[in-house]
């Protein structure tokens, strides 16, 4: 299943910048992977999506020959004045907890630099939530921009964490300012879980399936958390057919606010999932690197019931393959199969790429530089991870090689 989460690798920048490495369990590499722009070109014309295979020897095994493999998902891209209006609802944690710079005072800034964004026919909601939870903006349109951002300001902390009561009342607001044939999503803005009112994730998470029904979905961007906040903002966002970022800065809420979320609120792809058939004639053995959490059975790739990843307008994915070839093997190392359902017709939507030996580098410093910067995120990650891949590299050899491949993409 297709996802556009970053949330992980902005965790991880936030432990570093305080002197820590992040918990292992909090590393999610395919987060790192799609932090980072990839250099695909836009689909072909009228085309929703593009396809995008390359790959070359990874830099990191040197005990036994390995390839890796790029497998990239580009959508097409939404001008802004051909984007849908959109009818968003901002849940924010305005609990105890957020009385910090980073947190709520960060949160206010973030949604000055959103309502800049706003089209006239927009509309915004406020519910904030401490011990319980209350409206302090209806649903408003964006030409009121001083009306909106008069409730921003007016945020101070209270109290303590009833998240539950925050997205109940949060999604009854978006259910009631409701746009037909718009964009219709809740932003959770929080730092943590609850711990008044129902706490289990589980209880939290049956509260939003039933609204995705209803073409409700739900964003979640994290302030100041730590590694169990941060698994359950993924799972809520993962259930809400939306994405999960985490702010860590004045610049993160820039490319987040103007970047990720009023550019991409439209989505292009619903239930968007990729199979990769390799070639047994070809590859000897393969893994698929990081979205432990987003596996989808290989008989369930074409069941239109089976849940999978939502996808917004200009959004790229990139998931990479470590795979090895039988010597002297030639021909079609695998065929990339892509699956979607269009979000305003219903219909589902299948395409397919090819990737043969002769598409493969034969030295990792000749293939794209993108290619290469996603090979050495990706084991920077596997390394923080702890994971067992990644026991016989270290962070020097990745140094080197992030440094001399920024000299390509930086200069």
């Amino acid at each position: 299943a297709l996802d556009v989460d970053t949330g992980s690798y902005t965790v991880m920048r936030s432990y570093l910048k305080d002197g820590n490495l992040p918990p292992p369990d909090s590393v999610r590499v395919e987060e790192y992977v799609n932090y980072f722009e990839q250099g695909y070109p836009d689909p072909p014309a009228h085309q929703a999506f593009g396809i995008y295979v390359d790959g070359g020897p990874s830099p990191f095994t040197e005990t036994e020959r390995y390839d890796m493999v790029r497998v990239g998902i580009q959508g097409y891209d939404v001008s802004e004045e051909e984007r849908k209006d959109a009818a968003l609802t901002f849940v924010i944690d305005v609990s105890g907890s957020m009385d910090m710079d980073n947190r709520l005072g960060l949160v206010k800034r973030s949604l000055e630099i959103l309502v800049e964004q706003l089209h006239r026919n927009d509309t915004v909601s406020i519910v904030v939530y401490g011990t319980e939870a209350r409206v302090i903006l209806e649903p408003t349109p964006g030409s009121a921009k001083g009306e909106i951002l008069s409730a921003i300001y007016s945020l101070e902390p209270e109290g303590v964490t009833n998240a539950e009561a925050g997205l109940r009342l949060g999604y009854g607001m978006a259910t009631e300012g409701f746009m037909p044939g718009g964009i219709n999503r809740v932003i959770l803005c929080s730092d943590g879980v609850a711990n008044v009112g129902v706490t289990g994730p589980d209880e939290i998470l049956a509260e939003i399936n039933h609204y995705v029904d209803q073409g409700i979905t739900l964003t979640t961007i994290g302030f100041g958390m730590d590694n169990y906040n941060d698994t359950l903002m993924e799972q809520l966002a993962d259930n809400g057919d939306g994405f999960y970022a985490y702010v860590d800065d004045i610049g993160e809420a820039r490319k987040l606010f103007i970047d990720e979320i009023t550019g991409t609120l439209q989505t292009i792809a619903m239930n968007a999932k990729v199979q990769v058939d390799f070639n047994p004639q070809v590859v000897m053995r393969y893994r698929l690197v990081g979205f432990e959490n987003r596996a989808v059975a290989d008989d369930e790739f074409r069941d239109n019931n089976v849940d999978a990843g939502e996808i917004g307008a200009g959004h790229s994915v990139t998931a990479l393959y470590e795979i090895k070839l039988y010597p002297e093997a030639y021909g079609r190392i695998a065929t990339v199969f892509m699956r979607w359902e269009d979000p305003d017709t219903g219909q589902v939507v299948e395409i397919s790429q090819d990737l043969d030996t002769s598409h493969m580098a034969s030295d990792f410093r000749e293939t794209d530089p993108y290619f290469q910067r996603a090979v050495v995120v990706a084991e920077y990650a596997e390394i923080l991870k702890q994971s067992y891949w990644a026991e016989e590299s270290s962070m020097d050899d990745v140094y080197d090689e992030a440094r001399r491949i920024s000299e390509y993409l930086y200069r």
